[in-house]
């Protein structure tokens, strides 16, 4: 079998309401890989409120496609060791890793249908159902969206909800704790989100006004880059931290582990270098008694926690519109099933691809 096309594009998608509050807008770096045997695998990469997107296209077009074509898309390792260092001017972070995410993804998905399996299954199974928290309470909310969105998702069955506390005065932000946690109930799990807003003492100040609430995590309370940062932030508070989002690679993981800097990580499949990475990410933490919770695309991430003994829990923000995937997982009883189709189960619906590509 042998790689002969790759097609990509930028989609420009709009949110829903209440995340539009924060983001009106979306987008993904989708890529298709056709093969001489006539199946196709299909990837992507999310960005998030669009940054960046043009930028990730044109690497993954210039940079990596031509390290890819008339290559065997079955050996997905050599592949992406081949992509990893293809570039050696450009670490595999930022937008390199972004477009690196979603061509790895495309080759995982060919890999499962030629095997006639779904991820999950074929990387070795844990479970085929998947927790997941309801994730959004962006800081532009007024607090009765706020509250109106958690309790959304734990009508769906979500028995967790992250929120954000952005607001500069720390007292403002455990006021809007509390006002989720009188409409959810103590039966609710509450994470809050830092989203790298604070330095060290800010951050130790913020958590010890939060420390009573009985959070499930506190997360990304600095700079990703300041990883002793993070880790002295860990050892002063009495709530588990939890970061990753914004590290792209076993490395900067194995740190996060070795400095005891996080209770839960964070990857992102879209980000971290895909699949093949995520993985390891999740086996390496596995080795520090560490849980793995990945960051949003939980349609994807999905396939990685069913694979992984110390998986958590899935990122469920609701925004995708009905018009831009088949395949896509259905939230039941705050869980989601995974799906029996080959690869990772997902492609583009009918004319999404016109309708949503950016001109």
């Amino acid at each position: 079998m042998k790689i002969i096309g790759i097609d990509s594009a930028v989609l420009k998608v709009p949110t829903p309401k209440p995340i539009a509050l924060q983001y009106p807008e979306h987008r993904l770096i989708v890529a298709t890989v056709s093969t001489d045997d006539g199946v196709t695998g299909f990837g992507y990469s999310l960005a998030f409120g669009g940054g960046g997107a043009e930028s990730i296209h044109v690497y993954l077009e210039t940079r990596l496609k031509p390290l890819l074509l008339g290559q065997d898309p079955l050996f997905v390792e050599r592949l992406w060791d081949r992509m990893y260092r293809g570039d050696g001017g450009i670490r595999r972070v930022g937008v390199a890793g972004y477009a690196l995410s979603a061509l790895d993804i495309a080759l995982w998905d060919i890999v499962g249908k030629t095997a006639g399996l779904p991820l999950y299954k074929l990387w070795g199974a844990v479970t085929d159902r998947v927790p997941a928290y309801g994730s959004g309470g962006w800081a532009s909310y007024p607090v009765d969206e706020l509250v109106a969105e958690a309790q959304r998702y734990v009508a769906m069955g979500c028995r967790f909800y992250k929120m954000k506390i952005h607001h500069p005065d720390p007292r403002v932000n455990r006021e809007r704790v509390e006002a989720v946690r009188k409409a959810v109930g103590d039966g609710v799990g509450l994470m809050v989100d830092v989203n790298q807003r604070l330095d060290v003492l800010a951050a130790i100040r913020q958590a010890s006004l939060l420390e009573d609430l009985g959070l499930v995590w506190y997360e990304e309370p600095v700079l990703a880059d300041d990883i002793a940062g993070c880790a002295e932030v860990a050892r002063a508070i009495r709530i588990p931290v939890a970061t990753g989002e914004n590290h792209y690679t076993r490395f900067e993981f194995r740190e996060l582990c070795e400095r005891r800097a996080a209770r839960y990580l964070m990857p992102d499949v879209c980000r971290a270098n895909g699949f093949s990475e995520t993985l390891r990410i999740g086996h390496l933490a596995a080795a520090y008694q560490i849980a793995v919770s990945p960051h949003v695309v939980h349609e994807l991430s999905l396939h990685v926690v069913a694979a992984l003994a110390n998986g958590f829990l899935v990122e469920f923000m609701d925004w995708v519109p009905a018009d831009l995937f088949t395949g896509i997982p259905r939230c039941e009883d705050g869980q989601f099933r995974l799906p029996d189709r080959p690869g990772h189960g997902l492609a583009l619906a009918p004319d999404a691809d016109k309708k949503y590509r950016e001109a």
